[in-house]
């Protein structure tokens, strides 16, 4: 049992991950990623909506006709994100303005629909919230590793509008890391998203490139086995 929620953690969060290897929801990925607020806030919203999406689905499986189960899982992912985008509207309302209209699009994330439907519609409850869990969390770690490579390259900062989050007390959070910088237009423009999400690709194959060289040499180790007299 361990080693399958273990996998699942190991696919959400790296060999799966919807960002770096399926390249899904990259509309919202590349839009709102020009801070680490702005990726945490949304990638926090759709990691809920994930995992309550897919232990929905999860739930109503076995009762829904394969004939309308897609109308049926657009439906309840809607229902999900009205709600969570009430929530934010009421106690996020600064960061609500500035992501716009990419909560109410969660609803159309390939990512979401799509494990609802891969996975979601095939397992039990347990397993789709965890699936949801860690699918989310790995499309939050690409929205807030984008997000710091701009917001670092484009204003020299990092944790800037903190406070829209996390309350008042979060306004000295904000690290200026290079003084007087007149900071990269392009690194917080759309195509400056493009540049940095493929340099985060290429590092990941790179890392991955390396993992799968070492796994056959540390495979190769002979394993002497001592029997007991």
């Amino acid at each position: 049992m361990f080693s399958e929620y273990s996998k699942i953690a190991k696919e959400g969060l790296w060999f799966n991950n919807q960002a770096f290897v399926a390249l899904l929801g990259l509309c919202p990925l590349l839009a709102v990623s020009n801070t680490v607020i702005n990726g945490l806030g949304l990638g926090l919203a759709t990691t809920l909506t994930l995992m309550l999406t897919g232990s929905s689905v999860s739930l109503i499986r076995k009762i829904t006709p394969s004939e309308v189960r897609l109308p049926v899982f657009v439906l309840v992912i809607a229902c999900v994100v009205t709600m969570i985008e009430l929530a934010m509207n009421a106690w996020f309302f600064d960061l609500y303005k500035i992501l716009g209209i990419f909560i109410p699009l969660i609803v159309t994330n390939c990512s979401v629909i799509g494990r609802a439907e891969a996975f979601a519609s095939k397992h039990s409850v347990p397993k789709a919230l965890m699936d949801g869990l860690f699918i989310g969390l790995g499309f939050t770690f690409a929205l807030i590793l984008l997000g710091s490579l701009r917001e670092i390259i484009g204003s020299g900062t990092f944790l800037a509008g903190a406070d829209l989050m996390f309350g008042p007390a979060a306004k000295d959070w904000k690290i200026i890391v290079i003084d007087d910088y007149s900071g990269v237009l392009l690194a917080i423009l759309p195509p400056g998203a493009f540049i940095g999400l493929g340099f985060l690709i290429a590092l990941k194959n790179v890392i991955d490139a390396k993992f799968k060289q070492r796994k056959p040499a540390i495979e190769a180790i002979p394993v002497q086995v001592i029997a007991e007299s």
